[in-house]
């Protein structure tokens, strides 16, 4: 008789603005299975229900928030205890921000304060969360301030923290950026696809991306772009497991650049992402610095 393997559990909760959003989308790509915005006291129910049968995925990311009732985050101990009698041992990962950094955020995005319908001004409803969630923050295992971090820094900080296994293996960040705002200073390795045809100047794939089948095919079809991708794998194929042998790293990041990182830039990360989970690599996630 098999038994099914107890799945790995991160809770994901933090100020709204902070980086939940983004936690959530790289737990994702590294192979989670990802649920956000779960009434907590759901949180048992949730993990019984997708912890059964033969297809029952390995990995679980839950993101909880203030839109949860209050009554229930102040009660956040007991249902993790609950999920902890379940043969679980969840990890509660939160994420905060400075109040000024917050502030700028969301002027800049423009977006509505998840307690704005109560009639808060916007610090307020900063200073407000903070109170509700004060519950998950004393009891968080991993504390992460994103005041200071770009998209690219947090993920790589998820990437990083919440590897999977005894036998680790090197965690593959495949970015796509413009050189018009500069190349990743963090990159390991950095290809330039500026010399490649440019789906740009085709007027009916200039709004699209790399990540979209018209932009695809056009590239696909580019005898350039086939040679540029097929000496970059083999490079990349020949030099990542010796990388990995390297036990000092946890991580690479592979960068490509072009004029406006929209359209062979994230195509080529895109498909080099789908080529490494191909080769055998676990954890591989891809980041659009210019799209995300």
């Amino acid at each position: 008789m098999t038994t099914t393997p107890t799945p790995a559990l991160v809770i994901v909760s933090g100020l709204s603005g902070s980086g939940k959003s983004v936690a959530l989308r790289t737990f994702e790509d590294l192979g989670y299975y990802c649920v956000d915005n779960l009434p907590i006291e759901m949180l048992p129910q949730f993990v019984r229900s997708v912890s059964s049968g033969d297809d029952a995925p390995p990995k679980l990311a839950v993101g909880i928030d203030v839109r949860n009732r209050v009554g229930e985050l102040a009660k956040v101990s007991g249902w993790l205890s609950a999920v902890g009698e379940l043969g679980l041992d969840p990890r509660l990962l939160f994420f905060e921000c400075r109040d000024e950094v917050l502030l700028r955020r969301y002027a800049d995005t423009r977006r509505r304060h998840p307690l704005s319908h109560l009639g808060l001004a916007l610090g307020e409803a900063i200073a407000r969360e903070r109170e509700l969630l004060r519950p998950l923050r004393q009891i968080a295992d991993t504390v992460i301030d994103t005041s200071d971090l770009n998209v690219h820094q947090l993920r790589r900080h998820v990437i990083t923290e919440f590897e999977m296994g005894d036998d680790k293996k090197l965690s593959l960040l495949f970015e796509s950026f413009a050189y018009r705002h500069g190349v990743p200073a963090d990159a390991d390795f950095v290809f330039d696809a500026r010399a490649l045809p440019n789906p740009h100047w085709d007027a009916v794939l200039r709004p699209l991306s790399g990540r979209d089948a018209g932009v695809r095919d056009y590239l696909d079809r580019q005898a350039d772009v086939e040679m540029f991708f097929g000496q970059v794998s083999q490079f990349l194929d020949a030099w990542l497991p010796r990388m990995n042998a390297d036990t000092t790293r946890s991580y690479v990041t592979v960068a490509f650049g072009c004029t406006g990182g929209r359209h062979r830039s994230v195509y080529l990360a895109e498909r080099m992402a789908a080529h490494a989970r191909a080769e055998g690599w676990d954890e591989v996630a891809v980041h659009h610095r210019e799209l995300d």
